[in-house]
């Protein structure tokens, strides 16, 4: 059997398990994700093992230490996916949720009542925790999922997969509700983004080569965010301790995140008093500084920021800094550099605070806050299959509701139009 045909019966699978799916009630889909929870811990040393054999690979090819890091699987990210798991088990099902029911003049009623997306086909890279928290969620709101990881957590991910697949089995609910696309062919995402018979979304998570092809080539809907240049600017009237401790762990607090702070944005009245301190802080933790000419001269052991720095995402442990002349300025400055995912203000200020809420364009704009709040987990999602910054349909961290959608329904007693 060629790869085309191999994915189509991975389609037809997936969209008879689906819809068997739509007979099971929520306490089966809950059991079934406490199931997946269960089999994950049971086997963490065997997760690992599989995972060791990705970091090897990983190691040998020379990737980079962020690489590496989203990479790896450890007890503590084993524990947080087997978590997840159970925090989207305790969320309300939102699968048949009615809601805006109302009676017209003609005595119907009429409203929404939330369904399924249907075949999800999810592609992403690097993560292993991607493979528990998009099965879980695809599950819980009664969708079947295919996955393809990438190449270089191959074995990582079969083995996370083969234990969902289990739980599954264990609930009585079909086992391709979640499969596994294991083989590292580039073809087969150009396949999946394609059957459009089949499959009804493309989730893809993962670098900007990999979201920008399926962009372009897809004839399946995509739900995505193509990268993460998130900023924070650091407002006139930022309270000090605020903006030290939000920029450092917007920053610091794990690299290689999509809402990791890339750009730091400081009014120019607050060059003297928190450039050189928020600066020597994130020096301290090994981040190079990229800085424009009126901040250079200000932060010993910086280098001189271009153009393209300012749109970076870096992924790493490097950092744009902007001094920018006023509150305007630093709204234009995102609105032209920022890829629309997340953004930070620091003000006492409650009107600028509130006109940077409506004016930034982004998935999610933040007050005094780190942009690393900026996840599923975080929002109170129980997990998320990605960040989208499309204008339709969901936008910003997708979870149950986000993988639903609203269907008309019509209530009445006979009723006929006149």
């Amino acid at each position: 059997m060629d790869l085309r045909s191999e994915l189509e019966k991975f389609g037809e699978r997936a969209r008879g398990a689906q819809r068997r799916l739509q007979g099971a009630d929520s306490a089966a889909k809950d059991s079934a994700l406490r199931s997946m929870a269960e089999f994950l811990r049971r086997d963490a040393d065997n997760l690992q093992r599989a995972n060791r054999k990705d970091l090897r690979s990983a190691e040998e090819a020379g990737k980079d230490d962020a690489f590496i890091d989203r990479l790896r699987l450890d007890e503590t990210r084993i524990e947080a996916m087997a978590r997840g798991l159970e925090e989207i088990a305790a969320l309300p099902d939102p699968v048949g949720e009615i809601t805006d029911l109302r009676y017209r003049p003609s005595g119907i009623q009429v409203g929404h009542m939330r369904a399924p997306l249907g075949v999800i086909a999810m592609i992403y890279e690097s993560r292993p925790n991607v493979t528990a928290d998009a099965a879980g969620l695809c599950v819980k709101s009664g969708n079947a999922v295919i996955l393809r990881g990438g190449s270089e957590s191959l074995h990582s991910n079969m083995a996370i997969a083969e234990r969902l697949r289990a739980a599954l089995g264990k609930a009585n609910l079909p086992l391709d509700l979640v499969q596994y696309v294991n083989t590292a062919e580039r073809e087969a995402v150009g396949i999946l983004i394609r059957m459009d018979r089949y499959v009804d979304v493309v989730i893809p998570r993962g670098g900007k080569n990999l979201i920008a092809r399926i962009r372009a080539e897809a004839t399946v809907p995509v739900i995505m965010h193509l990268h993460g240049n998130c900023h924070v600017y650091v407002d006139a009237d930022a309270d000090a301790h605020k903006a030290l401790r939000v920029v450092v762990n917007a920053k610091t607090q794990r690299l290689g995140t999509c809402n990791t702070a890339e750009s730091l944005l400081i009014h120019q009245e607050r060059m003297d008093d928190l450039l050189g301190p928020i600066a020597a802080a994130l020096q301290e933790k090994g981040i190079e500084i990229r800085a424009c000419e009126r901040g250079l001269p200000r932060i010993p052991g910086a280098i001189a920021a271009t153009e393209e720095d300012y749109a970076n995402e870096y992924l790493g442990p490097i950092i744009s800094v902007k001094v920018v002349d006023d509150f305007d300025a630093a709204i234009e400055h995102i609105n032209r550099y920022g890829s629309q995912h997340t953004e930070s203000i620091i003000t006492e200020n409650y009107s600028h605070a509130r006109r940077f809420l409506r004016e930034v364009d982004a998935s999610s704009v933040m007050v005094n806050a780190s942009t690393r709040f900026a996840d599923g987990f975080e929002y109170g999602l129980g997990a998320e299959i990605g960040i989208s910054t499309n204008r339709l349909h969901v936008r910003g961290p997708v979870g149950l509701e986000g993988l639903t959608l609203q269907k008309w329904i019509v209530l009445g007693d006979g009723h006929i139009r006149s």
